[in-house]
């Protein structure tokens, strides 16, 4: 874990010494994805390619979770929300991963660096981009044979993204008599882009499942047992990263919680 600051680059550099340059790779295979999210990316990963991940930061570390599990390095910039803990959950090897949680004004250049060197580069951008920045960036990308991944919330779009993934729906399941625990969460996930991927693809998923990580869902299992909607007021403690709240009375009949407020839970 890096602090930002002048010499953010070099550190970067230095700790991703070793790592293979696969700028002098030719046609790397895809990288891989958990079987649940085949029916949206069935050749996997591309490598070169920018995949913009909306509305879930669960969505984002599945996504990276199998490619880590064979042997890719990965990267997690400007996501402090986001702990080693959680990124373990969803099968990232913690010894192949880097985090960047406060790149500060250099951000492009910290970007660019582990673009040189790892194959996954999640990333959540400030406000306010540069297109220069954006090309550049998915340029590198493509020559490194590495995934520029951004994450952007609402309705934000990154320019030129090759695929774009977008959580559309949540409803959370586990709750008893008014007590308990959230156990999983049930959402649709649409996938959309250009090339290969012009053609929308949608999925029902359990993000996260039960037992953590993503599972395929059946549409007939969006709400198992009668499950309640479960919304943000209904919190009776903070969520902690890889563990479920607690939910009191009073929780039932409200709207859906975003697992960004769960931080990826």
């Amino acid at each position: 874990m890096f602090d930002h600051g002048g010499v953010l680059d070099l550190a970067l550099r230095e700790t991703l010494t070793g790592v293979a340059d696969r700028g002098r790779r030719h046609r790397a295979p895809p990288l891989p994805v958990p079987s649940a999210l085949r029916p949206l990316l069935p050749e996997g990963l591309r490598r070169g390619s920018t995949v913009h991940v909306a509305g879930s930061v669960s969505l984002l570390l599945a996504l990276m979770g199998a490619a880590s599990a064979e042997g890719a390095w990965c990267a997690l910039v400007g996501l402090p929300m986001v702990s080693a803990e959680a990124a373990d959950e969803y099968g990232i090897e913690l010894g192949r991963l880097a985090i960047v949680p406060q790149p500060g004004p250099g951000w492009a250049t910290a970007i660019g660096a582990l673009l040189d060197a790892v194959d996954v580069v999640a990333i959540c951008p400030p406000p306010r981009v540069v297109p220069g920045d954006v090309r550049r960036l998915a340029a590198r990308a493509r020559t490194r044979d590495a995934v520029l991944m951004p994450f952007l919330t609402g309705d934000a779009v990154w320019p030129g993204t090759d695929l774009r993934l977008c959580v559309r729906k949540g409803q959370w399941s586990g709750l008893g008599g008014g007590y308990g625990r959230l156990q999983r969460r049930h959402v649709t996930v649409t996938a959309e882009g250009r090339g290969q991927a012009a053609r929308p693809r949608s999925a029902q998923l359990w993000l996260p499942a039960a037992g953590g990580g993503v599972d395929a869902a059946h549409s007939n299992t969006a709400a198992v047992g009668g499950a309640p909607t479960v919304g943000p007021g209904a919190l009776t403690s903070p969520a902690a990263v890889g563990g479920a709240p607690t939910i009191g009375p009073g929780a039932l009949a409200s709207p859906a919680v975003d697992d960004t407020t769960l931080r990826a839970g």
